[in-house]
């Protein structure tokens, strides 16, 4: 077989003795939540069928629990829980027999949160407020048998291997850790005790499923847990792992209850994948990195500098469909890129939502969110190129509709041109890319710095006007508001002002946070830099202590700016952020010496500075610049002029809800919008 002539290594099949991979690009595990909805596996056969139509050489699907006491919703112990996902194996084999498609087990473990949940010692979960039950002997052999039986329901419903994680604090983690396996008997104390779990349930797998069926075991490579398992140990566990019966080790690189983000988008791409590579050298089986590797040309580079045998991108996968298929086809420019937000996938899914996309609302909806060619092409203006109007155009245009896309401002892309100022969200740079194609690919007729009128828009023959025309930064009513110290978020984002070494952010929200990460940081971006990643968050990557992070102190370059961020709730300062990045962010001002204050009442600036109350006494914040992040108001003049003009007109995005500059809310409005017209 050629090499592909830009990505030798991505495109080159794997030989696993028994079966091959046609690639070596991997669908990884993503939680969906659809397993227990009614109609979900409809659901789940049309979500990876579509992907592997979009060229993927293997899939992982999300955690499976092997009982009810693992479970985070969805369990696979019984032939009926098998005919279910029957659906789902019969629908990617027939698009393309040479897919591989594994079930992921997930024993939750602490992480269950439910009054049944077990582990290895009464050691509850910095994430949970339950304790969970230890495991007796009987309960230790339940759970190996139960790991063994849904290993044999997943090979009964059709799939191709079992992924075992081993990771991120569920269950046979906790058997690996000295701090949550404080047991003395054969499953505890010593290391070689500590990891006789997941050994002997990776044996019995192996014997009840036979040699022909792929079984992956997913390793905590470092666990960036203070007191974690040694490189030693992990060394010593994969080895022991490949004679269990192991046919490919998986790396992962955290417990959700770690102090190191590893996935988030201030996440340098394929930060991780170093460690995998040493890991590799200690195997004779393929080995699987994962972790912020979003683009072929970066899963590439890490194939060819020997640190994987395949290359995991899950949510990418949620992004774009395609992503394979496009980079064997040459059309990279094409490809809507993960930005790593985890909004609507992560956040989602520990929330207990359904999870889908930001960038992409098709994903996970493919049964309910259809592009189909129109039957009666419309002559459609779009006025604003922020996300919503950038969505509406690409669905409308590929659809058939002719479209016309104005907007007063020099490039597309609206408030995600202030967002990719931010330090570790330069991802954005790719959406606003990928929309930029989009428009080519699709012939969308694009008027910048054009402020058209709804006149103009009267006189143009259009059948349908879409208004996203976004929104007004809120400016409180506040005695000094006209201060010269007063300035706006938008205007220090784009470098129109000069911010004070002394700085009052008024407002916590997701705006607040960025601006304050904007006017701290110093130096390259940690997103753009693996070394200054590591010394930020204070991983040795080189030397590998337990965890990777034991006895390393965090350094992070000083500003010399006092930033004080303010708002007037009681709560938690930064609790509205998401779920699972809000805590990166908290983490990330603290070490830059942001003071977080909440219960503020502002009451005037001069002078002097800040005045405010605080819990009902007042206080005065000495700062030569105060920025104002104080929300934001819908912009509906020009809506309001057409709404009297006979025009179809529809309202999207910011101009239609503006309480949050919330772009996952405004991509799938102007998505499903722009699917029905």
């Amino acid at each position: 077989m050629a090499l592909h002539p830009k990505y030798p290594n991505l495109f080159a099949p794997l030989d696993l003795g028994f079966t091959q991979l046609k690639n070596r690009a991997l669908m990884g595990s993503m939680h969906t939540a659809l397993e227990e909805v009614e109609g979900g596996f409809a659901r789940l056969a049309a979500y990876f069928a579509e992907r592997a139509r979009g060229g993927v050489g293997m899939m992982i699907t999300g955690g499976i629990s092997p009982n009810e006491e693992g479970s985070m919703g969805s369990e696979m112990s019984t032939p009926e829980h098998a005919a279910g996902h029957r659906q789902v194996t019969d629908a990617v084999h027939a698009v393309d027999p040479e897919i591989k498609i594994c079930m992921q087990i997930l024993h939750a473990g602490p992480l269950a949160h439910r009054p049944t949940m077990v582990a290895p010692s009464a050691v509850p979960s910095r994430l949970s407020r339950m304790v969970p039950n230890e495991l007796d002997e009987a309960g230790v052999q339940k759970q190996i048998n139960d790991h063994v039986n849904c290993a044999k329901m997943a090979k009964l419903a059709g799939y191709d291997g079992v992924e075992i994680i081993g990771s991120a604090g569920y269950l046979l983690s906790t058997f690996l850790v000295e701090k949550t396996n404080q047991r003395q008997d054969q499953w505890g104390g010593d290391y070689e005790n500590r990891m006789r779990f997941p050994l002997e349930i990776m044996r019995r797998c192996r014997a009840e499923v036979g040699e022909n069926f792929i079984l992956i075991f997913r390793i905590a490579a470092m666990d960036m847990l203070q007191g974690g398992m040694s490189w030693d140990e992990v060394v010593l566990l994969a080895k022991e792992m490949e004679k269990a019966g192991a046919t490919i080790i998986s790396t992962h690189f955290t417990w959700h209850e770690s102090a190191v983000p590893t996935i988030a988008t201030m996440v340098p791409r394929a930060a991780f994948s170093g460690v995998t590579g040493r890991l590799r050298k200690e195997l004779s089986i393929p080995t699987i990195t994962s972790n912020r590797i979003n683009m072929p040309d970066v899963a590439e580079q890490v194939l060819a500098d020997g640190d994987a045998d395949i290359v995991s991108m899950a949510r990418p996968m949620l992004a774009d469909a395609e992503l394979v298929l496009k980079a064997f086809e040459g059309r990279e420019d094409e490809i809507n890129t993960c930005i790593g937000c985890n909004q609507a996938c992560l956040d989602h899914g520990f929330e207990g939502k359904e999870i889908s996309c930001l960038v992409n609302p098709r994903a996970l909806n493919e049964t309910l969110l259809n592009y189909q060619p129109t039957e009666a092409p419309k002559k459609i203006a779009i006025v604003g190129a922020g996300p919503a109007g950038l969505a509406y155009a690409t669905v409308a245009s590929e659809r058939g509709h002719s479209v016309t896309l104005f907007d007063a401002g020099s490039e597309i892309g609206g408030q995600f041109n202030l967002a990719k100022q931010i330090p570790g969200k330069e991802e954005f740079y790719e959406t606003l890319r990928y929309y930029r194609r989009m428009m080519e690919v699709n012939h969308v007729h694009v008027q910048l710095n054009r402020k058209v009128s709804a006149a103009e828009l009267k006189l143009g023959g259009f059948d349908h006007v879409v208004v996203a025309t976004g929104i007004t930064p809120r400016v409180p009513q506040l005695e000094g508001i006209d201060h010269p110290s007063v300035v706006s978020y938008v205007d220090v984002l784009r470098g129109n002002v000069e911010v004070g070494k002394r700085v009052a952010v008024m407002g916590a929200g997701g705006i607040g946070f960025d601006v304050s990460e904007f006017i701290t940081h110093v130096g390259v971006s940690a997103a753009l830099d693996k070394e200054v990643f590591a010394r930020e968050w204070g991983i040795d990557f080189k030397n590998h202590p337990r965890g990777g992070v034991t006895g390393v102190t965090p350094q992070v370059e000083e500003s010399g700016r006092q930033v004080y961020l303010m708002q007037r709730k009681f709560t938690r300062v930064g609790r509205g952020l998401g779920k699972t990045t809000g805590w990166t962010h908290r983490m990330s001002l603290d070490k830059r010496g942001v003071q977080m204050i909440n219960g503020i009442d502002y009451e005037k600036v001069d002078d002097q500075g800040l005045h405010v109350t605080v819990a009902g006494v007042p206080q005065l914040f000495e700062v030569d610049t105060v920025i104002v992040c104080a929300g934001q108001v819908p912009k509906r003049d020009l809506y309001d002029e057409l709404s009297d003009s006979g025009i179809a007109t529809s309202l999207i995005g910011g101009a239609f809800e503006a309480s949050e500059l919330d772009a996952k809310a405004a991509i799938k409005q102007a998505s499903y919008l722009a699917a029905a017209i």
